[in-house]
């Protein structure tokens, strides 16, 4: 399997990767993105780019992968809904219709949010829920949109967010008794790269992938 992966310096996007290098079947992921991760691996090659709405110029770069995590998105907090349109519903177009151009053959997974929903008062769920709704009509192989709720980051990652970063920290000693209690709702984001690897080999019934589902594929071999 080849994997293209957006948002790989994020929180969601970091265990991502690692779930990706740790799976002997992925043959490849490529990162794309404004900077680079950092890591070194031997099954890791990392595209910069400084303009991710225009691709173009390194579209021959981002032929003949299998699937697509898109994790790359920006918190609602102190954004209006003019730039949160901009980056969590027009970015992900604009790469998915460069994307559908190279690889028809596609999986397509994106990360939304538990509550997405297009006919919502609220404007980040209303506003992904677009970006669902908009991506499940393009022709891709298959497009899953996974939409966790709480997620505790896992092998020393921390979420750019200055805000989650102080309210993981302070729910810290309490995730693990949640996660014992609440298994299929408190994921982590190992369980989340996981089960992007198993959307991809397995398929799912719904494309709308929800916090139980996720925990279900990541359990998958």
């Amino acid at each position: 399997m080849k994997v293209l992966l957006f948002g790989a310096t994020g929180m969601v996007g970091q265990g991502v990767l690692r779930a990706c290098l740790a799976d002997p079947e992925v043959e490849l992921v490529q990162t794309v993105g404004r900077t680079a991760t950092g890591l070194q691996h031997l099954r890791l090659v990392e595209l910069v780019h400084a303009d991710l709405f225009h691709l173009e110029a390194v579209q021959d770069s981002l032929r003949g992968f299998d699937a697509c995590f898109f994790c790359l998105g920006a918190s609602a907090l102190r954004m209006g809904e003019v730039e949160f349109t901009r980056i969590n519903h027009d970015l992900p177009l604009a790469v998915a219709q460069v994307l559908i151009a190279c690889n028809q053959k596609m999986t397509f997974v994106y990360v939304s949010g538990a509550g997405s929903n297009s006919y919502s008062h609220i404007m980040w769920a209303r506003v992904k829920g677009h970006t669902e709704v908009d991506l499940l009509s393009l022709p891709f192989k298959a497009v899953y949109l996974f939409r966790p709720g709480l997620i505790q980051p896992l092998q020393g990652i921390r979420s750019k967010t200055p805000l989650y970063r102080v309210v993981l920290t302070l729910a810290a000693p309490v995730l693990p008794v949640l996660r014992w209690l609440l298994p299929h709702w408190v994921l982590t984001t190992e369980i989340v790269g996981r089960a992007m690897l198993a959307v991809v080999r397995q398929g799912s019934e719904v494309p709308f992938v929800e916090a139980p589902e996720i925990a279900r594929l990541a359990a998958l071999r």
